[in-house]
C-alpha cells in the first residue's frame, strides 16, 4: 500500500467523498464537538488507546473500530489520547485524520503540536514534513517557532543532527526568520543527544552570519562540551565568551565548573569556583551540587558530606536529584544506615524525597532478601505520600519470589489496585518469570499469564516461550494449546500475532528485540 500518498490526499481538506468512504463514517449528528472542559473519562482514554495498539496496521480497519466513539469525541480527549499513544506513529495519524474529518469537531493547537512530536519520534519525517506543509496550506494551525523547537528534537533524537540543521535553514520557507531562541533550541537538541561536534561546527558558521549569540548559546555548547567529558573544550568557549566582552552570568559561570568536574579537574573547577565569587557571583545550590555529583562519582563521600554542610551553613537546599546521587553511593558501599539519616534530612529541609530516593534504598534490601525491612519502607512511601512504581513493585515481587514467600507475593499483588497501580507487562514478566523458574508453580504462572492476557496486555516474547517450555516440559502441552486459542481470540492484534509463539512457531512472530528487554532487564528494576 503507497502510504505517504493515501495519507496526503486524506490530510486534504478538499475531498469529503474520499474521506468518508475511506473513514467508513456514519451520519453523525451536527452538533457541535468543540472543546470541552471538563476532562474525559479514564475508561474513553484507555478504549481508544488500545483500538490505536490494536489497529496499527495498515491494512487493520481502525476507522470502523473508532466510529462509534465519534458522538464521545472532544479536544481534551483527542490530547490525552494522543499524548497515551506517543509510540504509535502511524496509528495515532490515522487516528487525528479520522477526528479531524468529524462534522463540527476542530483540532486544537496542543493537538498538532503532539501528532508532530508523535511524527518525530517515530521518524516519520516525509510524514511530518508532509504534515506541517498542509497545515501552512489550510492554515488549521499557525507554523510557529514552537513547532521547529519539536523537529530539532525529533532529528536529534534520531542521530540525524545534519537534518535538524536543515531543518532549521528551512524555516525561511515557512515565513519565520531564525532568532538566537531558535538557535540556542537546536544547540540545545543536538548537545543533549551528544551531538556536540555538530552543534559547534554549526555554531562557528552562523555567528558571523547576521546570528549574535548570546550568553545563554555559549552555556549550552559548554554543557555540552561537559557532557562528553571535553572539559578543554568547554574552556576554550568559556574563554572565547570572556574575549569577546560578555557579561558572564551564573549559568556559564556554572556550566564551566560542571565542565571541569566532568572531565575530572576538580581542582581547576575550585579554582574557577572561587574566581567566580572574587568576581562578585555568589554560588548557589546547583554550584555545590556540581562537586558533590563529582564527589559521589569518585566515591569520596568525605568530600560530599563537606559540601553538603558548606550548604546548610549557607541556608542552600540541594535539590532531589543531588540527594539521590549520595543516597546511591551510600547504599553502593552498604552504609543505608547513613542512606535512611539522609531521607530524614530531605523530608526536614523540605527536598521531598521522590520514588528514585525509595527504590534506591529498596534495591538494597531486596538484594540481601531483607523482606520486613523492604516492606516496611512501602509502608513508608505510603505514609509519606510517596508514589510507588513499577520498579517498586518489581523489585520487591522479583525478591519475594525469589526467596518462595509467595504468601507475600499474593498480598503485594493485591495492594496494587488499591494503590492504583495496574501492572505493566514487566511487572507481569517478573511474576510469571519467577514462578516459572520455581517447582510445582507453573499454574501460578499460567494464571498470571492468563490474567496478562484478558487485560489486553501483549507479552514479551521471551515470556510466551519461557511458559511454554515450562508447561511442555512438565507434559502440559495441551495447556500452552488453550492458552494460544485464547490469544487468537483477543482484541489485540499483537497478542494474536503472539500466539504463535505459545504454539512453538517463531519464524512468523516479528517482535522487536528492546521490546522484549526495555523494561524486564535487571538493571532497569535494580
Amino acid at each position: 500500500m503507497a502510504l505517504r500518498p493515501l495519507l496526503r490526499s486524506l490530510f486534504s481538506l478538499n475531498n469529503p467523498t474520499t474521506i468518508h468512504r475511506f473513514l467508513n463514517l456514519k451520519n453523525f449528528s451536527s452538533h457541535s464537538q468543540q472543546i470541552i472542559s471538563d476532562p474525559p473519562s479514564q475508561h474513553l482514554v484507555n478504549d481508544l488507546s488500545r483500538i490505536l495498539s490494536d489497529y496499527r496496521k495498515p491494512q487493520n480497519d481502525i476507522e470502523s473500530a473508532l466510529t462509534p466513539f465519534a458522538s464521545h469525541l472532544s479536544t481534551n480527549l483527542v490530547e490525552q489520547v494522543l499524548k497515551r499513544c506517543k509510540n504509535l506513529g502511524f496509528s495515532a495519524q490515522r487516528f487525528f485524520i479520522w477526528a479531524q474529518k468529524i462534522p463540527g469537531f476542530q483540532h486544537s493547537k496542543e493537538s498538532h503540536h503532539i501528532l508532530v512530536d508523535i511524527l518525530g519520534s517515530s521518524r516519520e519525517f516525509p510524514f511530518l514534513w508532509d504534515f506541517i506543509t498542509e497545515m501552512n496550506r489550510t492554515g488549521s494551525c499557525e507554523i510557529s517557532q514552537e513547532i521547529f523547537w519539536i523537529v530539532f528534537r525529533a532529528y536529534s533524537r534520531a542521530n540525524l543532527p545534519g537534518d535538524a540543521i536543515r531543518a532549521f535553514n528551512k524555516m525561511v520557507d515557512f515565513g519565520i526568520r531564525p532568532r538566537v531562541d531558535e538557535l540556542d533550541q537546536l544547540l540545545y537538541a543536538m548537545c543533549k543527544k551528544k551531538h556536540v561536534k555538530h552543534a559547534q561546527e554549526f555554531f562557528d558558521q552562523v555567528k558571523g552570519e547576521g546570528l549574535s549569540p548570546s550568553v545563554k548559546t555559549y552555556s549550552i555548547l559548554i554543557r555540552g562540551w561537559a557532557d562528553i567529558g571535553d572539559s578543554e573544550c568547554a574552556q576554550k568557549l568559556f574563554d572565547e565568551m570572556l574575549e569577546r566582552g560578555f557579561t558572564v552570568d551564573l549559568l556559564a559561570w556554572n556550566s564551566i565548573l560542571d565542565a571541569l568536574c566532568k572531565g575530572g579537574r576538580v581542582d581547576e573547577a575550585y579554582e574557577q569556583f572561587r574566581g567566580m565569587k572574587s568576581r562578585g557571583f555568589e554560588p548557589d545550590a546547583y554550584s555545590y551540587s556540581i562537586f558533590i555529583h563529582a564527589f559521589c562519582e569518585a566515591n569520596n563521600l568525605h568530600s560530599a558530606f563537606k559540601v553538603l554542610d558548606t550548604m546548610k551553613r549557607n541556608n542552600l537546599i540541594p535539590n532531589v536529584y543531588t540527594y539521590n546521587a549520595v543516597i546511591k553511593r551510600l547504599c553502593k558501599n552498604g552504609s543505608v544506615e547513613e542512606a535512611y539519616e539522609l531521607l530524614n534530612e530531605m523530608i526536614e529541609r523540605g527536598a521531598k524525597p521522590d520514588t528514585w530516593s525509595y527504590n534506591t534504598i529498596l534495591a538494597f534490601h531486596c538484594d540481601r532478601n531483607e523482606v520486613n525491612l523492604a516492606l516496611k519502607l512501602i509502608s513508608r512511601m505510603d505514609r509519606d505520600a510517596c508514589k510507588l512504581d513499577r520498579h517498586t513493585f518489581n523489585l520487591v515481587l522479583k525478591m519475594l519470589i525469589r526467596i518462595g514467600r509467595f504468601d507475600r507475593v499474593e498480598k503485594v499483588w493485591n495492594s496494587m489496585e488499591e494503590r492504583g497501580f495496574h501492572p505493566t507487562v514487566s511487572t507481569y514478566a517478573v511474576m510469571i518469570h519467577g514462578l516459572c523458574k520455581k517447582r510445582k508453580k507453573h499454574d501460578d504462572a499460567y494464571r498470571y499469564f492468563e490474567m496478562m492476557i484478558d487485560e489486553g496486555v501483549p507479552p514479551y516474547a521471551v515470556t510466551c516461550e519461557m511458559l511454554r517450555n515450562k508447561l511442555v516440559g512438565l507434559g502440559f502441552a495441551e495447556q500452552a494449546d488453550i492458552l494460544a486459542e485464547k490469544m487468537e481470540r483477543s482484541s489485540s492484534v499483537t497478542i494474536q500475532e503472539a500466539a504463535t509463539l505459545m504454539r512453538g512457531n517463531r519464524a512468523h512472530l516479528r517482535f522487536r528485540p528492546e521490546e522484549e528487554e526495555e523494561e524486564y532487564s535487571d538493571d532497569n528494576d535494580d
